[in-house]
């Protein structure tokens, strides 16, 4: 199995909804988003995708959530902001990007890491 890993960064800020501690006041984080990418065949070049086109796919998000208050950003106006709800976030928005690309017939998201911070972070594995 192959894999491949891209990671991004974006600062922004958040609160979240009904939460009964300091997370429910409006704080900042500089988010780290890891995606890990695995498949079984490599393509003509040897490779199993390339690293351009996840961070393609992931370029709208990050220039989106950068700066921004997350809150305010769909989908995460309507569901809590999350590491672990930004990881499935990414992992699926990659995943559509790729299909879309039809360039990676035997790569697949596997695993999403969001750091909130260097000791925090929540992680996502699509079934």
């Amino acid at each position: 199995m192959y894999e491949v890993i891209v990671e991004q960064q974006f600062s922004a800020a958040h609160f979240l909804k009904d939460y009964p501690g300091k997370c429910a006041s409006v704080h900042g984080h500089n988010y780290k988003v890891q995606i890990t990418l695995e498949g079984e065949t490599l393509n003509e070049l040897g490779m199993l995708t390339e690293f351009e086109l996840i961070k393609k796919a992931l370029a709208p998000w990050i220039d989106k959530f950068d700066h921004a208050l997350l809150n305010e950003v769909a989908p995460f106006d309507q569901i809590n902001p999350t590491a672990e709800n930004l990881a499935k976030f990414f992992s699926d928005e990659v995943e559509n990007a790729l299909r879309q690309s039809m360039a990676t017939a035997s790569a697949r998201v596997s695993y999403v890491r969001v750091f909130e911070t260097e000791k925090c972070s929540a992680a996502y594995r699509p079934k």
